[in-house]
């Protein structure tokens, strides 16, 4: 649903930026006077890699009057096929002093205020404190975490993205939105539902991927510092770079119970009785008498290896939708079987038949081996 604009417009551009940002102008329904709400917005982008780097390239290019950009790390080689504001020179150097200089040349009205730190549980209100919107560009969950948490207690917008290999997730969370329901990471990604997940350094990232999901990340911005379009709160936009699909999915608050009034059945029910257990030694006579694998782990886990004939489907998938997977039997799997416990709980509401693999493919993994 469309969302009210975040800032008041500037009373007016100066000459030359209505010349640099002229094409915004003619949009429809766009104009000057959402290019004068950019001009009076503040974003703070959490990271200066992959995501943070078209993020900030788009979002100077765009006219947003101040950008913080907070990251601790500093420029190297292997960066520089994904990390698009970086180059050789800048070897060395810390990654924030690039958004400087990207900025002045393609936006000189654009002020960046650079925050060298890293940003953590302990710092993390006090760093984002002050933005109308908070873009994630973080890649490990610990942070993500951390810029969640800030930004559900601030009440502040997160435009949200991550990605590995060719895959790629992007939404919006914000505690309190002016109309609609909150969304918070937590409905995505409940505690402790991550498990391990891989770095881009062990499983790899396809760098044009970074430019495509940073493009709408600043997109996902935009429209709601300017109250144009409808933002990504409430859906689910997931990228599967190999094969050119896109495609979304709706996200509900977990604590939301009835299908029948189109809201999650993902939430937890204390009174149902916990799912039954398949030990992987009885995992194969499962299979034999017609039960599906249902892998819920997330793309950059499964390419590292799955059960032969599993089928595939990421936690948040089966939650947003559980009826859409059918009726089973289903035996679920992830890393160590909490998140399978989560899925066939959701399965069995909708009254399909659904065990967990005792374990996980830790479990089976070790079984296999023996």
């Amino acid at each position: 649903m469309p969302i009210p604009p975040l800032v008041e417009p500037v009373a007016a551009l100066s000459p030359a930026e209505r010349v640099r940002t002229a094409r915004h102008a003619a949009l429809a329904g766009f104009g000057e006077l959402a290019q004068r709400r950019l001009a009076a917005s503040r974003v703070a982008v959490v990271g200066a890699g992959g995501l943070g780097s078209p993020v900030v390239l788009a979002l100077a290019a765009a006219g947003v009057g101040e950008l913080v950009v907070i990251d601790d790390d500093e420029v190297e080689q292997s960066n520089l096929h994904r990390q698009v504001m970086h180059r050789h020179s800048d070897l060395g150097a810390a990654k924030v002093d690039s958004a400087v200089r990207v900025a002045a040349d393609l936006a000189p009205e654009t002020v960046v205020r650079t925050v060298r730190e890293r940003l953590t549980p302990a710092n993390a209100q006090e760093l984002l404190r002050g933005a109308d919107v908070v873009v994630d560009g973080t890649d490990t969950f610990e942070t993500r975490g951390a810029v969640a948490a800030a930004t559900e207690s601030l009440g502040v917008p997160l435009v949200w993205g991550t990605l590995q290999e060719f895959d790629a997730q992007v939404t919006v969370f914000w505690s309190a939105p002016p109309v609609g329901d909150p969304i918070v990471l937590s409905d995505l990604y409940p505690p402790d539902s991550v498990g391990a997940v891989p770095t881009c350094a062990q499983v790899g990232v396809l760098g044009a991927l970074c430019l495509q999901v940073g493009g709408v990340l600043a997109i996902e911005t935009i429209k709601l510092l300017t109250g144009v379009g409808e933002p990504l709160l409430g859906r689910v936009l997931l990228i599967d770079s190999l094969h050119a699909r896109q495609h979304e999915i709706p996200l509900h608050p977990a604590h939301t119970v009835g299908r029948a009034a189109g809201t999650s059945p993902a939430a937890v029910d204390a009174d149902a009785p916990a799912p039954p257990q398949v030990t992987p030694d009885e995992l194969p006579a499962r299979v034999a008498a017609g039960a599906v694998l249902l892998d819920v782990r997330e793309p950059a886990e499964t390419s590292l290896g799955v059960i032969p004939g599993s089928v595939l489907r990421p936690l948040g998938e089966v939650l947003a939708d559980p009826a859409a997977a059918g009726p089973g039997p289903f035996v679920v799997v992830c890393q160590a079987g909490i998140r399978a416990q989560r899925a066939a709980a959701a399965l069995r509401r909708t009254g399909a038949s659904a065990a967990v693999l005792t374990g996980g493919i830790e479990a089976w993994t070790r079984r296999s081996g023996e």
